[in-house]
């Protein structure tokens, strides 16, 4: 059996109808997982569900919607996971939102507040919710995609970054908690990755520009090429890492 072999694991993956979300639950499909798709919209999800039960099997994937800023709407994705599939044994937190671009001096209250709720507070609702089946089955793997911005300043988004930064400080934290039951919380810190979500970073020549200048790849990243981070962290192959943040930027933050 290989050391990736997801086959009898139910993963529940946010923000997963597009982008890094969506590579990541075909990725754990491919490696036998069942997985649920869930992000705001509706179609979108049950679009994401359907290409992957075609490519996988039927019953490979279901489409569970739900808006991360909602206790209630993610404790249903918990329970529908639940009936659907009998377990949770794998959390992808990549949902997030970012709804402001410029200098912490001029961020209105609301802005401020939404970013830290959906970015780090949702997270610790979705992980708690699954905690307890997790911990009595002494098994567990929970992954958050938090972001290079977490590690450096920037000067226009500055609370985004705060966001990410505390990410990472939450995955230490849950470690401590939970690591004594087998369940073990990782971060991965993409760089520039070719999403709609980063498409205001990667679509202007000018900051595309400046973004390239210091990565030595010379590229900004795939989808795809976050989504093997999570099966290795999911899977057995990543069975004792534990509380820890896997930067994947093409070496943008050496330089």
């Amino acid at each position: 059996m290989s050391l990736f072999d997801l086959s009898g694991k139910s993963a529940i993956i946010t923000g997963s109808s597009r982008g890094i979300g969506k590579a990541i639950a075909i990725a754990m499909a491919e490696q036998g997982a069942r997985v649920v798709i869930s992000s705001r919209k509706p179609e979108p999800c049950e679009e994401t569900a359907h290409e992957i039960n075609e490519r996988f099997g039927v019953g490979t994937a279901i489409a569970v919607p739900a808006n991360i800023s909602s206790k209630e709407e993610l404790q249903n994705l918990v329970d529908e996971t639940n009936a659907a599939f009998g377990k949770v044994d794998i959390v992808v937190c990549n949902a997030a939102s970012n709804p402001f671009y410029g200098s912490l001096g001029d961020i209105n209250d609301d802005q401020f507040q939404k970013i830290l709720s959906n970015n780090i507070i949702s997270n610790n609702w979705l992980v708690q919710m699954c905690a307890p089946q997790m911990r009595e089955r002494k098994d567990g793997a929970v992954v958050i995609i938090s972001s290079i911005g977490g590690l450096k300043g920037s000067p226009v988004i500055g609370a985004y970054n705060i966001s990410k930064a505390a990410d990472f400080q939450l995955a230490r934290n849950l470690c401590v908690e939970y690591g004594k039951d087998n369940i073990r919380v990782n971060c991965i810190a993409p760089g520039l990755i070719r999403t709609d979500f980063a498409r205001a970073l990667w679509e202007n020549p000018e900051t595309l520009k400046r973004s390239l200048a210091y990565t030595p790849m010379q590229r900004i990243g795939e989808p795809e090429e976050i989504a093997g981070a999570a099966v290795f962290l999911a899977s057995k192959a990543g069975s004792y890492m534990n509380g820890q943040m896997m930067v994947i930027d093409g070496g943008q933050t050496i330089t």
